[in-house]
């Protein structure tokens, strides 16, 4: 596997932020997404998108059901099924014949959820009844793909399973995942990093919070999180406390793959550009510090979940096409 970003989108913000605006995501029509309602085992919900061309055969008959891959791709942060890689891994999985879900962490699909919950990096419980539900359901092998914070809670549920993630999925793939959350939130958290995307993501979340907060009175302290100016802020005072952690910094480690990932017995690959400006490289997984199961892939160039191609205005296909090639040889 290679990578070479267009010479004319040098560094990782460029090649992060082209990608997510202004490439091309699909060759010819537009992926068409059909949603499905789940219950979640806390009787709150949990939206799932099918992609349009593959999902009515998986609710005929066993008998007519075709035997064809399912791709699942988990979302990154505040994403969705409209996020530039969640309609490139559509339009390519469209191309192989396969069939492809989105399933949106709570609060993600444009509605907020009911529980007093979100979702979080370390999340594998949710990821473990979602897959489990799809490999019931699907006659037909699974395959799953996680970006970014979807990629950390996807390895972190394969680490957890080990050998029990057999039979639920043949193959798994982060991509930009920010597997040593403390090294990415620290990073996430200065200089340029801090003035766009750290807003950007804020722009989304906190909202969606102080929604939680009119649903559930007393969830947590409201002039707090309005004071809250970077994600680990964010955390300790929403992220942590929701979801059973004392704090931000323990949270940040606790929920983190990368200490988890040679005990991980699928095949499953690790894909870091090692100009992902959220990313230190020094904090990426070595070789010797992961099982036989996992590839590390990690070009020079790429940004966070960005991979534009020439010629210009850039696709970004090139990533997608990569992933599925590798999660194809383990059929």
């Amino acid at each position: 596997m290679s990578y070479e970003a267009p010479w004319w989108l040098p560094g990782g913000n460029l090649q992060t932020i082209w990608a997510a605006l202004r490439s091309q995501r699909y060759r010819g029509a537009p992926p068409v997404f059909r949603r499905e309602r789940w219950t979640a085992p806390d009787h709150d919900f949990v939206d799932v998108d099918w992609l349009e061309v593959m999902a009515p055969t998986l609710h005929t008959t066993p008998e007519r059901r075709g035997a064809q891959p399912l791709l699942v791709v988990f979302h990154g942060l505040e994403g969705s099924s409209a996020s530039h890689y969640a309609e490139a891994f559509a339009d390519v999985a469209r191309e192989r014949g396969w069939a492809c879900a989105v399933p949106h962490f709570r609060g993600c699909s444009g509605e907020i959820n009911w529980a007093p919950r979100a979702y979080h990096s370390g999340d594998f419980e949710e990821i473990d009844w979602i897959l489990r539900r799809f490999a019931s359901q699907h006659h037909g092998p699974v395959l799953a793909v996680g970006i970014s914070l979807g990629g950390n809670a996807l390895m972190r549920w394969a680490a957890e399973m080990g050998a029990e993630a057999r039979p639920i999925v043949a193959g798994v793939a982060s991509v930009c995942s920010p597997l040593d959350l403390a090294a990415s939130g620290w990073a996430i958290g200065r200089g340029f990093n801090r003035q766009v995307y750290t807003r950007m993501f804020l722009r989304s979340m906190v909202p969606k919070a102080l929604q939680k907060l009119d649903q559930h009175p007393g969830l947590f302290d409201r002039s707090k999180l309005l004071a809250a100016r970077d994600l680990h802020a964010f955390d300790n005072i929403f992220t942590a406390p929701l979801h059973g952690f004392k704090d931000a910094d323990d949270y940040w480690e606790r929920a983190s793959a990368k200490p988890h990932l040679h005990r991980i017995a699928i095949p499953a690959l690790a894909l870091n550009a090692l100009n992902d400006p959220f990313i230190p490289p020094a904090s990426l997984p070595l070789a010797g510090s992961v099982g036989r199961h996992v590839t590390l892939w990690q070009p020079a160039t790429g940004g966070h979940v960005g991979f534009p191609s020439a010629p210009f205005p850039g696709h970004v296909r090139a990533m997608p096409e990569a992933v599925s090639a590798f999660l194809a040889a383990q059929l």
